[in-house]
């Protein structure tokens, strides 16, 4: 029988998330969560029917944890409409997707786990598709300057940057990575 109680089982997950990130999917094993989370052997396994909806949930939660607080939304909904706030925007995202290294680098390891597994290539398909759909409609109705191709682009620039920041930090700096940002914005996105 799968437990219910959600606190835990955030927990699980974030346990799960830190094991996948530092010791790849051959690593992730309900032993190695349930050690992570410093709960008793056996917990994980209460909690996901197997190690596939371990993985599908992995994912789910790296993106529960990736959603902007409302203080942000706020923010941004109220910033002027020009390229200025969207620089801003994409160096706020890259800043709370390094601030959860695990997270990401998490996400890294699902995706070729995904090569290995249709029903994860599935789930991740469904998810990254609708996460990009999300991302093209909020800027076609927020008013900021571009359009759903610059999104799309911006999306795979800002992505592999991440990976080269926490993969191989020391390529780009804080400020290069800024200035990289910004120029990735005035290039695609037209006003």
């Amino acid at each position: 029988m799968v437990r219910r109680n959600e606190e835990r089982r955030a927990a699980l997950l974030d346990a799960a998330i830190e094991v996948l990130a530092a010791e790849g999917a051959r690593g992730l094993t309900f032993r190695a969560v349930d050690k992570e989370a410093a709960v008793p052997a056996g917990t994980a396994s209460n909690y996901f029917a197997n190690r596939d909806d371990l993985l599908y949930q992995i994912a789910q939660r790296f993106y529960e944890r990736m959603e902007p607080d409302a203080a942000t939304i706020e923010r941004q909904r109220t910033a002027p409409r020009d390229r200025a706030t969207y620089t801003q925007l994409m160096r706020e995202l890259v800043a709370r997707i390094s601030a959860f290294p695990s997270g990401y680098l998490a996400l890294l390891e699902l995706r070729l786990e995904a090569t290995r597994r249709p029903e994860l290539r599935k789930l991740l398909t469904e998810r990254v598709r609708a996460d990009v759909d999300a991302n093209v409609t909020y800027h076609e109705q927020s008013g900021l300057p571009g359009d759903a191709t610059a999104v799309r682009l911006l999306i795979l620039t800002l992505s592999w940057m991440i990976v080269e920041q926490l993969t191989l930090p020391d390529v780009y700096g804080e400020a290069e990575r800024d200035e990289l940002i910004a120029a990735a914005v005035e290039r695609l996105v037209a006003e």
